[in-house]
């Protein structure tokens, strides 16, 4: 049967390419045609909207009786202004930001849009920074590097550990409840007169800082990327370009993910704004004990963009082949499915298409695309139907792209008008991110899809800072080997840490699934084996087959700067903290898995 597809051609782009082939092998691509025209400011968004649509939802969270507490784009204006007149008259401005520490919030939504409409920088902090860490190291870093004016937090005495580790005479603690010692309610803020702010967005430019996001901080102290106002807006217009859908139907979002992270923070929440649609705040998340709370709301909330990370739909395609009635829901209104933070595995890939196709009849677009902080983050995606997962597309309009050849791979490199200016306090680490050229290196590799034909996309090559070479002399891309062991693994790892630096072979440091650690032990061994054996048989060379394993008893450390806040792996501070591991699994001792 010929599937039709969900949306039409014109609902999507259809670039056109120019390259440049440079005698070193460095390749310039780029699309034909120019980036649109489009507002420059986020404040121009907030009221075009407001005054369009006044009565339509923004943005909504569940409230304590389970129904939805909802802000309208005109309540959501009035708002923004009235706080951003009380944040003014704190002495917040360009030189004393606000510090968000807490999570997304509807409360989080009007600080944030209430710093946009006056200038105020802001910078939503990943909790973990104050809920997970022990010593709060990180916190105090960003802290001693922005100087922020005033701190909000949801819950006063859950983050009183973190406001005082960092409490400094005239920053001001805001709270939503349990105020302690000295800090003011946010319900407060709601009480200045809004004339203020209106003055103040009278003065902005696209130059202007709207919020500095941080890396994950892996090696020393997190890394405040400046994002400008002309970076997000010009993000904004590539997605609009590419994700046409959007400008006849005012998405629908429903999102866990992180306002502290790029993805979330930037495209997602401000692709609703900008195009005047509706974003659900889920409280839930992929993990056990909260992704009950997203399948009851994606029961009642239709989507018409949707997001999620490889875990994510790894949890949510068994629910949807088994509940018909969700299945129905989730497709009613989808145009598309996307994925990012790390390798889809094969079979999700697949059962997503293929549930897809039995709900609606229809090709249900599956994609993913390569960004990051540092381009606010839209970049490179896929709009064309895949059989295999992993391609993460062709780069953006107005983005230059440069693909420079360096051991053995492909090195990709950005300019263009989304790329950050630099990193807050930090002129060496950003002289460091450019080349000679004004390219920000983004530090990954790609592979072409078509080597004769690079409109068809690339592939996802490792990052060149994690990558090593065997003691042949074989260069190992970490990020390839990763991903086909954990497909092929088959559920029962849900990570692994690719070893063997000056080595004659590959191994590996396990992280099992819940479902592995569920098993007996000697089933859990035999299955490992077995799956370890096949994928060393499939394996195409030395340089992607891992042919020794242990199992890692410990979790990745967050202080350590072994794990992200978004879960994912550092590979090279794995490596290094788990030396000792690593030197017994060579020399054969303990549980190894070998083949």
């Amino acid at each position: 049967m010929n599937i039709e597809a969900v949306t039409t051609a014109s609902d999507f782009w259809d670039p056109e390419f120019e390259y440049e082939h440079r005698e070193d092998g460095t390749i310039i691509m780029r699309q034909k045609e120019p980036l649109p025209e489009h507002m420059s400011l986020l404040a121009d968004y907030l009221d075009k909207w407001a005054e369009a649509t006044p009565d339509q939802t923004w943005i909504a969270r569940r409230g304590p009786d389970g129904d939805w507490q909802r802000i309208s784009y005109g309540e959501g204006r009035d708002k923004a202004r009235r706080i951003g007149s009380a944040l003014l008259a704190m002495g917040l401005g360009a030189e004393r930001p606000l510090l968000i520490l807490s999570g997304n919030s509807l409360e989080h939504a009007l600080l944030g849009a209430a710093c946009f409409y006056t200038g105020i920088p802001y910078a939503p902090v990943s909790p973990a920074y104050s809920l997970v860490s022990k010593d709060h190291g990180k916190l105090k870093d960003i802290a001693a590097n922005l100087q922020p004016g005033a701190l909000f937090v949801e819950d006063g005495a859950e983050f009183e550990p973190a406001t005082t580790a960092i409490a400094a005479e005239g920053r001001q603690v805001v709270a939503l409840s349990n105020p302690g010692p000295g800090a003011m309610l946010f319900e407060e803020l709601l009480t200045a007169a809004p004339e203020a702010a209106m003055q103040a967005r009278a003065a902005l430019t696209p130059d202007m800082v709207v919020k500095y996001l941080f890396t994950s901080g892996s090696t020393g102290a997190p890394k405040a990327v400046i994002n400008t106002n002309q970076m997000i807006c010009a993000m904004e217009a590539m997605v609009r370009d590419c994700y046409r859908f959007v400008q006849k139907t005012p998405p629908v979002v429903l999102d866990w993910a992180p306002w502290n992270h790029t993805a979330a923070g930037n495209k997602v929440s401000y692709l609703v704004l900008t195009n005047g649609g509706t974003y659900y705040i889920d409280d839930g998340a992929p993990v056990a004990g909260k992704m009950e709370e997203t399948l009851r709301n994606l029961r009642e909330i239709s989507c018409t963009w949707y997001f999620n990370v490889p875990v994510g739909w790894d949890r949510l395609v068994e629910e949807l082949e088994q509940d018909e009635a969700l299945a129905e829901t989730f497709f009613a209104r989808l145009s598309m499915m996307f994925y990012a933070g790390a390798g889809m595995a094969q079979h999700t890939w697949d059962r997503l298409r293929a549930i897809g196709r039995k709900t609606t009849g229809r090709e249900v677009l599956l994609s993913s695309s390569l960004g990051a902080t540092e381009t606010a983050p839209f970049a490179l995606t896929c709009t064309e139907v895949q059989e295999k997962s992993g391609n993460v597309g062709v780069p953006a309009r107005g983005l230059l792209m440069k693909l420079v050849p360096n051991s053995g791979k492909l090195e990709l490199r950005l300019k263009g008008p989304t790329i950050t200016p630099g990193y807050y306090g930090d002129p060496v680490r950003t002289a460091e991110a450019f080349d000679e050229e004004g390219y920000y290196k983004m530090g990954d590799a790609l592979r072409p899809a078509d080597p004769d034909d690079l409109s068809k996309g690339f592939f996802f090559d490792g990052r060149v800072a994690e990558n090593f070479k065997l003691n042949t002399g074989t260069w190992v891309t970490v990020g390839a080997v990763r991903g086909a062991l954990v497909d092929a693994m088959d559920g029962l790892i849900r990570d692994a840490v690719i070893v063997g630096e000056n080595e004659a072979q590959l191994g590996a440091l396990l992280l099992l699934s819940d479902r592995a650690r569920q098993m007996p032990e000697e089933d859990r061994h035999a299955a490992l084996h077995q799956k370890l054996a096949e994928a060393a048989k499939r394996a195409t060379g030395s340089s992607m087959r891992v042919r020794r394993a242990v199992v890692l008893n410990t979790d990745p450390s967050f202080d350590r700067g072994e794990v992200t806040e978004k879960g994912s792996l550092n590979q090279r501070a794995m490596r290094s903290n788990n030396a000792d591991v690593v030197r017994a699994m060579y020399a054969g001792e303990g549980d190894v898995l070998t083949v």
